[in-house]
């Protein structure tokens, strides 16, 4: 995120509600530490949290990446493609998802598509997460392990898989290299 940071902009929509750390984690099923840490650590966490977030201050995920307002149609070329947002592990800063939205700048949209580049990551950091809604995953090189309830997939270049969100999953490269994917994500208001 270019201009600020991500616990940045969550506090200005908080402050902007009149909400409390604690009022906004208790809204969105989080601790008040990680609503702290995320604002004042500059914590990057996995989708799941950010759009319980983004529900419980009434705003699209996509909000927390760009402000801009366009009309239709939005196009992005790959050579214009900035990363929105990089998120990565509390203990070690060590960058796990590059986020390059490509809705940016529609700002009456329902979904939210992403190119996404993932790095390699311990299993210990591989722990499910959830979320109202659905997501559509395609690989577009490297190769993927999803975990969708006690289900496991590894996904290779060219392979899909949408399912429910709520259901507790982890999306991440499998093995040693780096994979890339495009990933829509549909979250209900």
């Amino acid at each position: 995120m270019a201009a600020k940071k991500l616990g940045a902009r969550i506090c200005k929509f908080r402050e902007e509600r009149g909400m409390t750390r604690e009022e906004l984690a208790e809204a969105a099923g989080l601790g008040a530490d990680f609503i702290t840490a995320l604002e004042e650590e500059d914590l990057y966490p996995s989708i799941g949290p950010l759009q319980k977030i983004a529900r419980a201050l009434n705003v699209r995920l996509g909000t927390f990446m760009d402000d801009e307002v366009t009309r239709d149609p939005i196009v992005v070329r790959k050579s214009g493609r900035e990363s929105d947002l990089t998120m990565q592990k509390a203990r070690n800063k060590r960058a796990a998802f590059m986020f390059h939205s490509l809705g940016k700048g529609k700002s009456d949209r329902n979904m939210e598509p992403f190119f996404i580049e993932i790095a390699p990551e311990p299993n210990e950091d591989r722990q499910l997460s959830s979320h109202q809604g659905e997501e559509f995953i395609v690989v577009v090189s490297g190769s993927i392990l999803v975990r969708y309830g006690n289900e496991e997939h590894v996904l290779e270049q060219g392979d899909s898989i949408y399912y429910n969100s709520i259901v507790p999953h982890y999306v991440g490269a499998a093995g040693d290299d780096k994979a890339e994917i495009y990933a829509v994500i549909y979250y209900p208001r």
